[in-house]
Order: C-alpha cells, then structure tokens, then sequence
C-alpha cells in the first residue's frame, strides 16, 4: 500500500506544468543530442547543469534524466537512418538497424526501437519503483567500513568494466581521486594541492571539470572531424512492423530489457555494456543467426531495449546507495550536491517527493519519448546535415556563459579551459574520462567512511575484515580484478573497445 501511495505522490509532484515542460525540453534536448554524432549526454548534461542552479533540485533533475534517456533514445535515429551512432549505446543497432533502412524497412527499424524503448524504460521504472525502498533500508543498515568497501567495490567494478585498457581505466580513477582531495580537509582544516590559491580552498569546481572535460574536450577533438552524412535521402514511411518482424521482435524485447536492467545496475556497465551482450545473445539464440547482419528485426529491438532499460536501472545505485554507476550517473550526483542534497539511502526519507517524482517522471518521459519523436524523424534528418563546425561555437559559448553565472567569476572558466586541454590528451591518449568522473565523486566519500571506521576502532585496520558484509564486498572486488587479468577476458574488452 505505502508502494502504491508514494507512487501516487510522485505522480502528483511530477505532472505539475512546470515539471511537464522541463521533462519535455529534456527528452527532446536528449534525443537531438542523440541524434548529433560528437555530442553525448555527459557533453550536455555538463553544459546545462549551471541553468540547473536556479530551478528546484526535483525539477533540475527531472531535466537532467530526460537528457539521459532521451539521448539513449536519440542515438538510434541515426544508427538506423545514416549508420552513424550518435550515442555509444546505438554503435550495435547500427549494424542491423541500417540493414533495414537499406531494405526500405527504415520506418519499421524506428518503430521497432521505439516501441522497445519504451517499454524497457517501462520496466525499469517500475524496477526503481519496487525495489529502491528495500535497497534504502538494506543501505540504512551500513557502518562506516561497509560504505568504504561498497565505494571500493564501486571504483574496481568502472575500472574492470570500463572500455580499453585496464592500466589506463585504473589511470583515469586515480587521477579523479587525487583530484577529489584538492581542497580544504573537513577533519584537520588543512589545505591540499591548493598551492596557496585562495580559489582552490573549497576544492575544484565540479560543473567546471564535467564541463572542460567533456564538452570542451570534445569540441577540440571534433572540430577537426567531419562527418558523412551524405546517406540521409528520401522520405522515411510505413512507421509500424509488419507481423513477421513484430513476432522476431518482441522476445528479443524481453529479453533485452532483463539483461539491461540487471546489467545497468553495475558500476560502469549501463546502457553500452547492456547493447554489445544483448545483441551477442540473440545471435547466439536465433535459429537464423545469418540474418544478423542483413536487417534482423532482433538486431535492432535486442540493443534498443537493453540500453534504454540499463540507462533506466543505473538510478537504482545512484539514488539508494549514493554510489554512481557510469559517468552520467557521477553528473546527477554532482547536481543533487550542488542542490544541498547528499545521495544515499536517506534520499528516500528526506527527500521523498524528489525520489518518487523523479521515478513518475521517468514513465513520463518514456511517454513522451514515442508521442514526440516519430513525428520529428524529418526534423532530424535535417539537423544531421549541419556541419559540426557551425555547432561546435554556440556549444562553446553557451558554456562559458554557464560557468561564468557559477559565481560571477572567471575562475570556474580557467579551471574549464585547462581540463579541456586535459580532456582532449586523454582523447589523444585513448583514455575514457568517465572513470576519472567517477573517481572525483568516490575519492572523497572512501576517504570519509574510512576515516570514521578507523575513528570507531580506535586505528584498528582489521575492521575492514572483520565485518561480514565488508569482508564480502572487499573479496568480490578482489575476485573481478582477478577475472579481468584473463587472457580472455582481456582479449575480450580490447574487441569492444575497438568496435566501439
């Protein structure tokens, strides 16, 4: 009964006018952000999360998921139109998705994805729904050395799930760690890494690092880049699946959306990790795996449904544990901080008209999702055609305008413009900057708990051991860093880096 009345609240705190529009302006921001190649989620959410500054902390983030959802949407738009992902999530439905384009089944494909979408998102909805109160109170029940071994379990999982190389993964979440301790230290009141800077003291401006190294570091690695968009041509029709490709179709939909949901809930899986394995399943499942390739109705609903619904699922850690699951999920942190708002467990409590009204907005979204985006397929042909280099100037100054209302300073703009460079090196370098993110976000909690659970035992280290729960989050982190060190398993994330 209480699921059912929270529910209802949240519906209640979610179709408000306002909370309307800004679900509408973010799942419509998402899916054109989708649809352009070199601009992601991450890119958008760091560019937008200074406007979030003067909204409610529900209605900001209310804004901020549509972004993410959408854009999981959008990438599918032009995998199947132009074969071209606009999101790393659709580099799979490109394969299948633009086979069917190509046999004039184009308006098919879209359906397909969308109706998949939607109803992976559906159910990750309702997964977030039903199982996020249980997970708060299993949470509430943490001590000080169970949270230190989650958070590490959390940073070992990005590292082993992270795309490319170990080495270089296990580079980028040290290097956000050691940038999550510049600053002020809560416990002695001295200064780290400030180097005498006055501006450093309260530590580094997070919108201005999510914004220098993803947005701005984009922009310079793509501005020299073009794109072929030259595939986009004719009318995209006939907008539903036939039987054949209905009855194809839908078991593939079910059976993506479970992988995706549970493969979501892991640190650094999420929607990309949940469209490579679904995709592979089906495959392995069909009874004509030669039609993968050559416009497989599976082929595009599989991914579609596992990515949308891993996109959706990956909340479930964020908001009951405070512990991120990919990059984006590290950005909404950052947002309900900047909101006063501290992740974790008593979200729910504290917090519970912004919990469940993001969780109603969620299904609102999905909705609006297949209502708005079939009608603007043409509208996104057209956008494909922009050159990136008439893009890439207003995303920039609409950036630096953001950092500059953080506080009426130059300082977040020069702290943005040297980690766009480091951005851009990491690019060069072929290092993923999503775990540094995740990294900056974790530091500093591992540090904290640390620290109380050796306050608590008066310096006695065993207790990281001793606990039971601790004990067994410190060994299953151990045992993935150990499986990663296969052969195969190496072999393994090299092949998806590649085809990514």
């Amino acid at each position: 009964m209480d699921w059912f009345a929270n529910l209802a609240g949240g519906f209640e705190t979610a179709v408000t006018l306002n909370n309307i529009m800004l679900c509408f302006i973010g799942v419509l921001l998402g899916t054109a952000i989708g649809v352009l190649p070199g601009v992601g989620p991450l890119v958008t959410i760091a560019i937008l999360l200074p406007l979030t500054y003067s909204l409610e902390p529900t209605s900001a983030l209310i804004m901020l998921s549509g972004i993410y959802y959408g854009a999981q949407y959008g990438g599918s738009t032009t995998a199947i139109l132009v074969n071209l992902p606009g999101e790393s999530g659709s580099v799979v439905t490109c394969i299948d998705g633009n086979a069917m384009a190509r046999n004039g089944r184009a308006g098919s494909a879209l359906a397909i994805a969308a109706l998949g979408s939607f109803f992976a998102g559906t159910v990750g909805t309702l997964m977030i729904a039903a199982f996020s109160p249980y997970l708060s109170k299993i949470a509430l029940s943490f001590g000080p050395a169970d949270y230190f071994s989650l958070m590490v379990l959390g940073l070992v999982a990005a590292i082993v799930l992270a795309s490319g190389g170990l080495l270089k993964a296990f580079g980028m979440i040290l290097v956000g760690i050691l940038l999550g301790s510049v600053g002020t230290d809560l416990t002695t009141g001295t200064a780290r890494y400030t180097f005498g800077t006055f501006e450093l003291l309260d530590g580094l401006e997070f919108t201005a690092l999510a914004m220098g190294l993803f947005a701005i570091g984009d922009i310079i690695a793509n501005a020299s880049k073009t794109h072929d968009r030259s595939m986009v041509k004719g009318k995209v029709t006939d907008l539903w699946p036939n039987k054949q490709e209905f009855k194809e179709a839908w078991p593939a939909v079910l059976r993506g959306t479970a992988l995706g949901s549970l493969l979501g809930l892991l640190p650094g899986g999420g929607a990309t990790l949940s469209s490579f394995a679904s995709y592979s399943i089906e495959k392995k499942l069909s009874k004509h795996p030669e039609r993968f390739g050559k416009g497989a109705p599976a082929g595009v609903a599989a991914p579609e449904s596992a990515n949308n619904a891993g996109a959706q699922s990956a909340f479930i850690p964020m908001l009951t544990l405070g512990l991120p699951s990919n990059g984006v999920m590290a950005m909404m942190i950052g947002a309900m901080m900047i909101h006063n708002i501290v992740p974790g467990p008593e979200v729910m409590t504290r917090n519970a008209d912004l919990f469940w009204g993001l969780v109603a907005s969620m299904w609102i979204g999905n909705f609006l999702l297949v209502i708005i985006n079939l009608p603007l397929i043409g509208i996104w042909v057209r956008l494909l055609r922009l050159p990136y280099n008439m893009l890439f100037p207003a995303i920039l100054i609409f950036s630096l305008v953001g950092l500059y209302s953080i506080g009426n300073s130059s300082a977040p703009i020069l702290m943005a413009a040297g980690f766009g460079i480091l951005g851009y090196l990491f690019n060069r370098l072929g290092c993923e900057p999503a775990p540094l993110l995740l990294g900056f976000i974790l530091g500093p909690m591992i540090e904290v708990y640390m620290r109380r659970a050796l306050l608590l035992s008066k310096g006695d280290v065993s207790v990281f051991v001793t606990q039971p729960l601790s004990l067994v989050l410190l060994l299953t982190a151990l045992a993935l860093l150990i499986s990663v060190l296969s052969p195969v398993v190496r072999r393994k994330r090299e092949e998806v880096f590649v085809e990514d």
